[in-house]
């Protein structure tokens, strides 16, 4: 029985991670290498990630500095920029990119802080699709005579509170990752 708690806490944490992957992509006004996690290159025909192809750094809070090791590459990185879903143009000098960072308008705060919540909802509802596949377990392993009634009735209760734990922590990260956006 053990084993299905280990497979769901596995499972929600992976939702977790998933999550605060997402919120590390998303800008919340100033610059972070991480926003730059999505965008890939075209290099030599393989999609390569851009921290891969450059030293990336952030300078004076909203500026990204992006430094390739091949200087040939600046401008397939410039275009990968362009085309992904950033909203800023990259600057460069021959030999680094600059991305600046705008300030965020309070519409686009509200707009980022929904997406926050629905990130948040989608990982809820993983967590609770881990809860009721495990519960679906013990019910099997109580139909098979693996486990008793009062096992059943224990396992159903402890899969509760691990679910209740993972949404806790769902929670606090949308929380704060809205009040990080909202912050002027």
């Amino acid at each position: 029985m053990q084993e299905v708690f280990d497979f769901a806490n596995e499972k929600m944490e992976k939702s977790l991670t998933a999550l605060h992957n997402e919120f590390a992509t998303m800008r919340a006004g100033r610059a972070s290498a991480s926003l730059l996690d999505k965008v890939s290159v075209d290099y030599y025909g393989v999609p390569t990630p851009v921290q891969q192809m450059a030293a990336v750094s952030v300078s004076e809070g909203r500026i990204l500095v992006i430094q390739p090791w091949d200087v040939s590459t600046i401008s397939t990185i410039e275009k990968a920029i362009q085309a992904s879903d950033l909203g800023v143009n990259p600057q460069d000098d021959g030999k680094v990119i600059r991305l600046i960072f705008p300030p965020l308008t309070e519409e686009k705060r509200k707009t980022l802080a929904k997406d926050v919540s629905k990130y948040g909802e989608e990982a809820k509802v993983a967590v609770r699709s881990v809860r009721r596949d495990c519960i679906d377990k013990l019910k099997k392993m109580k139909k098979d005579s693996e486990i008793t009634e009062d096992d059943l009735h224990n396992g159903e209760e402890k899969m509760q509170k691990i679910t209740d734990k993972f949404i806790k922590r769902i929670e606090e990260m949308v929380e704060e990752k809205e009040q990080d956006i909202m912050a002027i």
